[in-house]
């Protein structure tokens, strides 16, 4: 098991994903958690949190990255991920 510096729980959006780390001179396959959140009172920003599990820690240290989004950012990201979603649904027959 990982040891996280993301909070995995019943609310976290992803809590298992393939992912890839890249570098210069390494690339890895490993599992990460991708999380969408904001404050619980006054929220003034959304974050998308980001983690591999770190079972690469030779190569690089535990971290957690964190874009803070306005509310025009996110419905961006959200807009284009569907936008990316139908068209591999639409290529592979799933949806």
């Amino acid at each position: 098991m990982a040891d996280r510096l993301l909070k995995v729980n019943a609310y976290t959006t992803l809590d298992l994903v393939d992912a890839r780390v890249k570098g210069h001179d390494f690339e890895d396959e490993v599992f990460a958690v991708c999380n969408a959140t904001a404050a619980r009172e006054s929220p003034d920003h959304v974050k998308l949190q980001f983690e591999l599990d770190n079972m690469t820690e030779d190569l690089l240290p535990a971290h957690m990255e964190e874009l803070q989004l306005s509310p025009e950012q996110a419905r961006a990201l959200a807009a284009d991920l569907e936008e990316q979603a139908d068209r591999v649904a639409a290529n592979t027959d799933g949806s």
